[in-house]
């Protein structure tokens, strides 16, 4: 039975967008997801995101993709802690994406956040991806 990773999937497509030039991409909904998007376009990542309505009963995710004089705004977007290997760090213990500039996204009991708010807040968690 092939495990599968919504979230690396997610990645990918922003990834893949964003190197074909693409002003949206649109993936199949969920909370993690939308979580992510948010906090890519609070750190200016993206433009912007909207939940919506499909045929029937699924939703999609539309991501509106942001770049700087035609570059793309992510120069990377790399899944971490992964089904198979799930990465989590103490609040003490929490990497900085090349040093401060880039940002960590973690799970926490405090729902996602971004590297630096985990370590104002002094919580740890699973780090998801780093984007920079």
């Amino acid at each position: 039975m092939p495990v599968t990773d919504p979230i690396a999937d997610f990645l990918t497509n922003i990834r893949n967008g964003m190197s074909a030039g693409k002003a949206s991409c649109r993936v199949q909904h969920s909370k993690m997801k939308e979580e992510i998007a948010r906090i890519l376009k609070e750190r200016g990542y993206i433009t912007s995101y909207e939940a919506a309505e499909e045929t029937g009963n699924k939703k999609t995710l539309v991501v509106q993709l942001k770049y700087n004089k035609g570059e793309p705004a992510i120069t990377a977007i790399e899944r971490y802690s992964r089904p198979g290997l799930r990465t989590y760090y103490k609040a003490a213990d929490v990497p900085k994406v090349l040093g401060g500039m880039g940002s960590g996204i973690l799970t926490t009991p405090r729902g996602l956040m971004t590297d630096q708010e985990a370590r104002q807040q002094n919580v740890g968690g699973e780090l998801v991806c780093k984007v920079w």
